[in-house]
């Protein structure tokens, strides 16, 4: 854990500890980040670490034990957690509150009674004990439901409906705890996604925004300009990963990841090597990036022909970069691609009798005009009838 505890006092005079993190430069807008029954533990602490890192300052109060339930925490008292942040000296701009469980309960009470800028819930306990206070939401808030929970979902759509500043998610076959990894519910893709959609939230409304398509493409001039390993990794978080998935090379951690790069990537890249850019979406924490890979086999190319020898033959293939960022630095790396277009055009795959392509695809990717349903043998058969 990065950060520290101090005390804070309410306005009833109760004492609570709080864990306080910051982001590396120091300031930044606020997050008050609340906990579940189970208290302010691990999960908790590298939430706020992980909000940290996305340039928050975060406070992550211990709640009262003896009653974590919202009506345990005096109405008067929201306003004083909001207040103590605030007061911190690195907060810096809008604050927003994050709760889990019974502390999404309250962070839904605080949303309706205390000045804050947004809101997320996760997991509300007691979704029907909030329908009093969703009618006095103003600020954004998002939602997130488990699909196996006890909400009924036309409640929950009678409840939110006509209330365009307020989003609500339901993940399908999940249950309470999908976001903590060490629930037995513990579902990793759900978890993600209900990340970066509070996020979104999160940097459309409190911000810092960051150029993540410049932090792209400086990543890349040092990968394929400058061929530089020492100036590629301090483009990313402290433990990054990457996984170009057809063949799962890559590395997980600095070191692995850093002896991947040095050894098997930058430097087995054809000389020839370019990208054509075809399409760039920049989100709230991620660029999908599509372009086409084109390069000569002239070398062992470890990371995507790993294994075999160079053949000469040049080839174009169409990749998917799924980037995700954290704050200012690359986190991970997800690239697709087409191998078996690719072993077509090096001659080591013969595609007589498969649906497998070599150079059109990248061709067709450019130019849509080009035909469709080549490798459809029942294409034919529809020709002519009623459409």
């Amino acid at each position: 854990m990065s950060g520290k505890f101090i005390d804070i006092t309410l306005r009833d005079g109760a004492a609570l500890s709080a864990y306080v993190t910051q982001p590396a430069q120091g300031s930044g807008p606020g997050i008050v980040l609340l906990h579940d029954t189970a208290g302010l533990d691990d999960f908790v602490m590298r939430t706020a670490d992980l909000y940290a890192e996305e340039g928050y300052v975060v406070l992550a109060p211990r709640l009262p034990s003896h009653d974590p339930k919202p009506g345990g925490v005096a109405a008067e008292n929201f306003a004083a957690l909001v207040d103590s942040l605030r007061a911190l000296p690195q907060q810096a701009g809008k604050i927003g509150v994050i709760g889990f469980g019974h502390g999404g309960q309250l962070a839904t009470r605080i949303a309706s009674q205390a000045d804050v800028d947004c809101a997320a819930c996760y997991c509300a306990g007691d979704f029907h004990a909030l329908l009093d206070d969703i009618p006095t939401i103003r600020c954004p808030m998002v939602f997130h439901f488990s699909g196996d929970g006890a909400h009924d979902p036309r409640d929950i759509e009678s409840a939110l409906a006509g209330k365009p500043h307020i989003e609500r998610y339901v993940y399908p076959d999940t249950k309470n705890g999908f976001i903590v990894p060490e629930s037995a519910h513990y579902d990793k893709p759900a978890a993600l996604m209900a990340y970066s959609r509070t996020l979104s939230m999160l940097r459309k409304v409190l911000g810092p925004l960051f150029d993540l398509n410049r932090l792209w493409e400086q990543h890349c001039y040092f990968e394929f300009g400058t061929r530089d390993v020492d100036a590629v990794m301090p483009t990313m978080v402290g433990e990054p990963y990457v996984n170009h998935v057809p063949t799962m090379t890559g590395g997980v951690g600095h070191d692995q990841l850093k002896r991947f790069y040095r050894y098997h990537f930058v430097h087995s890249n054809p000389a020839d090597t370019r990208l054509i850019p075809v399409s760039r979406t920049i989100g709230s924490d991620r660029v999908v990036d599509e372009f086409v890979f084109c390069a000569t086999h002239d070398r062992e190319i470890d990371w995507l022909l790993p294994g075999l020898a160079p053949t000469g033959k040049y080839f174009e293939v169409p990749m998917l970069a799924v980037i995700r960022f954290r704050g200012d630095k690359l986190y991970n790396e997800h690239i697709y691609w087409d191998q078996a277009s690719v072993l077509v055009q090096i001659g080591v795959l013969n595609p007589e009798g498969l649906p497998v392509a070599g150079r059109q695809t990248a061709r067709k990717l450019i130019d849509e005009t080009l035909p469709s349903n080549e490798l459809m043998p029942n294409w034919a058969s529809s020709a002519g009838k009623p459409i």
